[in-house]
């Protein structure tokens, strides 16, 4: 058994419910030959049942004291590294060769969710718990009140889905919200059509600076209502009332436009 209290300034809350444990190696179902890389690896709750069943796992830990514990053990190598600094092709360059799992920090989850789908090429899938607003948050459909800007985000590069929440006593220490466990399938087909991933994000965080606003004001600058209508959209909806594919059709007329970043 790992000790090592956990740091708050880490933002660390280990998780310890072994029928948590055991929910989570069905859910991702390891196989004999996966590459699994953890983020997050804490007290080894996940890395030490997860070990025996892959053929590799690399875990990234940035309290030294928990990486040098569970450093010198079969199959399992540990990076002490900063996991929004860290770079997954050091582990593996071929492409949907790795698996991912992780309990991201709390304080740092959405950068980290990024930092990994910039890189979201190497993984078959994504297995994370996180704080289960944000995980409400990256799943919700367009018209729900908590749909926005990470909704759009993930959603245009991974199939997503919720599998169970995860209440606070499963952790030590107790977090003060529910968490949740999300799957994330990494599918570039649906940004495949995109022709400026840059002019994508730029668009999309525009479209949400002003969730009351009407899309010609949130977009002024960048499209005019004439072309927001060309693009079979409807200048005077929200964004939050539109899809993906909507996004991706504003983004693409914008980038033919060549005009700057959205005002």
């Amino acid at each position: 058994m790992i000790t090592g209290a956990p740091r708050k300034s880490l933002g660390q809350h280990f998780l310890h419910d072994r029928n948590i444990i055991e929910k989570i190696i069905a859910a991702i179902q390891p196989r004999s030959d996966d590459h699994f890389v953890e983020i997050g690896p804490g007290r080894g709750a996940m890395t030490l049942p997860l070990l025996p069943l892959v053929a590799q796992l690399d875990a990234i830990e940035i309290d030294r004291r928990l990486a040098s514990a569970l450093t010198g053990r079969p199959a399992l190598t540990v990076h002490t590294a900063n996991a929004l600094k860290f770079d997954f092709t050091a582990v593996s360059s071929l492409p949907s060769s790795l698996r991912l799992i992780g309990n991201l920090p709390y304080n740092i989850s959405t950068p980290l969710l990024f930092h990994i789908l910039e890189q979201a090429c190497l993984f078959q899938d994504i297995h994370v718990m996180l704080q289960k607003e944000v995980v409400q948050r990256m799943t919700a459909g367009p018209g729900s009140r908590t749909y926005g800007r990470l909704s759009v985000a993930i959603q245009a590069r991974c199939r997503t889905s919720e599998l169970f929440t995860i209440k606070p006593g499963s952790f030590l220490p107790p977090p003060k919200v529910d968490s949740a466990f999300v799957r994330l399938i990494p599918d570039a087909s649906i940004m495949a059509d995109v022709k400026s991933e840059q002019d994508f994000n730029r668009i999309v965080a525009a479209a949400f600076s002003m969730r009351r606003k009407k899309l010609s004001n949130c977009l002024k600058g960048a499209l005019t209502p004439e072309e927001i209508r060309a693009t079979g959209t409807d200048p005077g909806a929200r964004a939050e009332m539109l899809d993906v594919d909507s996004f991706i059709r504003l983004a693409n007329r914008f980038h033919v436009t060549g005009r700057g970043n959205p005002a």
